[in-house]
């Protein structure tokens, strides 16, 4: 193992600026590759704040006892998919609707009774904000004798589940194609290094070297590569972020864990194109 390192280190003094070049070149691949990362994590979570809205809202009958109400809560609560459930009174449904609806001002106060009814406003956990779970709240909160309706906004919900499967499908597909792109990208710049020392790797197989042997330390170069062009790249993107963040539009970087991601992702495509371009290469000479 001394030997595959002191190999690698020996490679990075040999040819400088070709290692930096090599590097830069990572580099600026996964900066594209965590550009695309920046937009897919902020088109999520603006997603996932809209489906914060999600939730259920089961209207009461008139003259149901509280004590009804206080049960059906607890039973409610229960339910797997709900994370929180809040009883609404006729009163405080009216206070809502006089701070929501200024423009009815007038008809508000030339009211003689209240025409709302109370209500459950249940909300679910994050995992359970589609149509399918909504519709099964939903259907099990209209099982009660007390409520007299229920409400969920069953379209609006259908059209968000429909764009966090797009924006899925398209960001697995374009994230692919990068991560294609890069691995190429990285295997060029790994041959170039495989390629100048073409005649010393000729010289180690006529004095009985493996395979194996030869092949570790341009497998660690590429790796060191990598995760060096990964950071790089996580800098580059926290200098776009700024910018943008600054003149632009107000968005979010990448959490410690998914930076880490990044650098990890960075010495992997490193190692697999150092990988194949290794591999195609010692099958020729």
């Amino acid at each position: 193992m001394s030997l595959v390192l002191r190999e690698t280190v020996n490679a990075f003094r040999r040819a400088p600026l070709l290692s930096a070049l090599s590097v830069t070149t990572i580099a600026f691949s996964l900066f594209v590759f965590g550009l695309f990362g920046l937009v897919a994590v902020n088109i999520q979570r603006a997603i996932g704040s809209v489906s914060e809205r999600v939730e259920v809202v089961a209207y009461l009958k008139r003259g149901v006892p509280v004590e009804t109400v206080t049960l059906a809560l607890s039973d409610i609560d229960a339910f797997p998919e709900v994370e929180q459930v809040t009883h609404v009174t006729e009163n405080e449904a009216l206070a809502r609707a006089r701070q929501d609806l200024t423009e009815f001002q007038d008809i508000f106060q030339d009211l003689e009774a209240n025409p709302l009814p109370a209500s459950l406003d249940v909300r679910l956990r994050p995992p359970f904000r589609d149509a399918d779970h909504v519709a099964e709240v939903a259907r099990r909160l209209q099982s009660f004798a007390f409520v007299d309706d229920v409400r969920y906004g069953r379209d609006w919900i259908e059209k968000l589940d429909r764009l966090r499967n797009i924006a899925g499908a398209v960001g697995l597909a374009v994230g692919a194609a990068f991560a294609l792109v890069a691995i190429i990208i990285i295997g060029t710049t790994i041959r170039m290094a495989v390629l100048q020392r073409s005649r010393e790797i000729a010289i180690m197989r006529l004095v009985g070297a493996t395979d194996r042997f030869i092949r570790a330390p341009f497998l660690l170069e590429g790796l060191v590569k990598g995760a060096l062009g990964g950071v790089l790249a996580l800098g580059l993107s926290a200098a776009a972020w700024a910018l943008i963040d600054a003149a632009l539009l107000r968005s979010v970087f990448f959490t410690p864990l998914q930076a880490a991601s990044g650098v990890a992702a960075g010495a992997l495509l490193g190692f697999l194109g150092s990988a194949l371009s290794v591999g195609r290469h010692l099958r020729g000479v």
